[in-house]
Parts: structure tokens; C-alpha cells; sequence
């Protein structure tokens, strides 16, 4: 194993781009876009959502190759209405019978998919990586960036603007997590187009959940400004994703409206 030779802290070693830190770095990042390519698993799971000025949703989630159908079963602590169940019922049984209306939602989601590992790919070049703690076979990466790197796009000059770290799993060549802050205010068309404060922090996380096969867990954005990068993740946001239950890669809408629909009248049923 790489790391084994390696002192977990060796600044003098991890001030360039070609350094052991940022070599393992590159191995990961290309291990995690090979798998997530080869990846076409679907799963039934658990979505709490906060937002601004937004009630907190938990909902109910069965992925298809069309898209997500979610279902509420929580908001702001509280089981829905009668009148909040029949409008969620409703909706789900409308998508399964018009799957275009979700089939635009995923397109906007492999875009915003897209970009991420595109920004993905630019992490060994656009920061210097040291490492810092080890627990077992997951280390932390710490990075700043590259003065030397040139970012090609609005979304990478935000994502050169980050100094944090990143957690890997040395062994299975797998990213645990990241965390970031805004070093400086980054403007965009000199502020007619997008600003970002200083300051803000965003987090991201996933784990196996099941033999082989890693999700994203939970995404924490806190910033403060308007950027219009990605279109289903907005600057200021909090979720976690849990209760990961694998389902048939090749569901319908149809028929993960009825696995959602038999799903909540069975919780509905154990909690009466």
C-alpha cells in the first residue's frame, strides 16, 4: 500500500502536483469515475431535506432509469394531512402514468452529475495535497490550491477558491468524504453574473451501502451569494440519504410508484 512507506504529514513532499498525496489522489479520482461509470444500480431510500425558508421534508425515494419518485412521509417532524397524503398519492400516480414529466428532472440530475465529475477530474491539478490524519485505512487528504492551475470555467474557479480536506479509503481506492471553505469572494462577469461571499463551506459524504457498491450519504452547502452552476443543487442546502435497499435495475415508473405507494401504507400500518 502506498501509504504505508509514507509519513502521514510531509508538507515538504506535498507542495507540488506530482507529490505522493496527490498521486493517491488521482488514483482515487479515477477509480471513483470508472466505478460510477460501470454503475447502473437503483435503490429505494430514505431523503431528509432542509433548505431556506423551506419546510423539512423526509421522503420516501425508489430510483428509476427515468428518474426519482419521492414521496413525503414527513414534514418539519409531522405526518402529513389527510389532504397532504391524497396530493402526494396523487402526484406519484400522475408520474406513473406521464413519465416524461420525471424523465426531465434526471436530465437536469445528469447534467448537474456531469459537471460534478468534471470537477472531480480537476482535483489533482487544481490543489496540493498533504497528508494529514489516518484512522485504519481511511486518510485524510488536506489541500490548498494550485497557484499554478488555471481554471477553465465559472465552476472550477469556485472550486479553486476551496482550501479543506478531502477523506479517502486508501484500500479500496474509494472518496469518503470532503469538506471546503471559501477562501476569498469570487465574482463572476465582474459581479453581473454571480458573487460568492468568503466564508462558505460545503461538505459532501458517501459510503458502501451494500458489499461494492458506494452512495452518496449526505451533501451540506452553505454558501452565501447566487451562483447558477448546477440546477438541482442550490447554494445554500442540507441533505442525508439513508435506509439504502436495492431495487431492480430495470423498474418502471409504474412499478416504482406502486413498490412507494405499498412501501408507505406498510409503515403506515406499523405505526398505528
Amino acid at each position: 500500500m502506498l501509504l504505508v512507506a509514507i509519513p502521514l504529514c510531509c508538507p515538504s513532499r506535498a507542495q507540488n502536483p506530482n507529490s505522493p498525496a496527490n498521486e493517491l489522489v488521482r488514483d482515487v479520482i479515477a477509480n471513483e469515475l470508472k466505478l460510477e461509470k460501470a454503475d447502473h444500480s437503483h435503490w429505494m431510500l430514505r431523503l431528509d431535506t432542509k433548505k431556506p425558508n423551506a419546510a423539512e421534508e423526509v421522503d420516501e425515494v425508489v430510483e428509476t432509469r427515468d428518474g426519482e419518485l419521492h414521496r413525503p412521509i414527513l414534514i418539519n417532524g409531522h405526518k402529513l394531512s389527510e389532504e397532504q397524503q391524497r396530493k402526494a398519492g396523487g402526484h406519484i400516480q400522475y408520474l406513473a402514468k406521464h413519465p416524461d414529466a420525471l424523465r426531465k428532472s434526471q436530465h437536469d440530475k445528469n447534467e448537474d452529475e456531469n459537471r460534478s465529475q468534471q470537477m472531480l477530474k480537476l482535483l489533482p491539478q487544481a490543489f496540493l495535497f498533504q497528508y494529514g490524519e489516518r484512522r485504519g485505512d481511511v486518510v485524510e487528504l488536506k489541500f490548498k490550491p494550485n497557484p499554478k492551475f488555471r481554471p477553465p470555467n465559472h465552476e472550477a474557479k469556485v472550486f479553486h477558491a476551496m482550501e479543506g480536506s478531502i477523506w479517502v479509503d486508501a484500500k479500496q481506492k474509494r472518496l469518503v468524504g470532503m469538506s471546503g471553505r471559501l477562501t476569498h469572494e469570487v465574482k463572476f462577469g465582474g459581479g453581473l453574473l454571480g458573487h460568492l461571499n468568503p466564508g462558505g463551506r460545503f461538505e459532501v459524504a458517501q459510503q458502501e451501502v451494500a458489499p461494492g457498491y458506494w452512495e452518496l450519504t449526505a451533501l451540506n452547502v452553505q454558501m452565501k451569494g447566487k451562483a447558477l452552476f448546477f440546477k438541482t443543487i442550490s447554494v445554500q442546502q442540507k441533505y442525508t440519504r439513508s435506509e439504502f435497499r436495492r431495487v431492480p435495475d430495470t423498474l418502471t415508473v409504474a412499478q416504482a410508484a406502486d413498490m412507494l405507494q405499498k412501501q408507505i401504507a406498510s409503515q403506515e400500518a406499523r405505526l398505528r
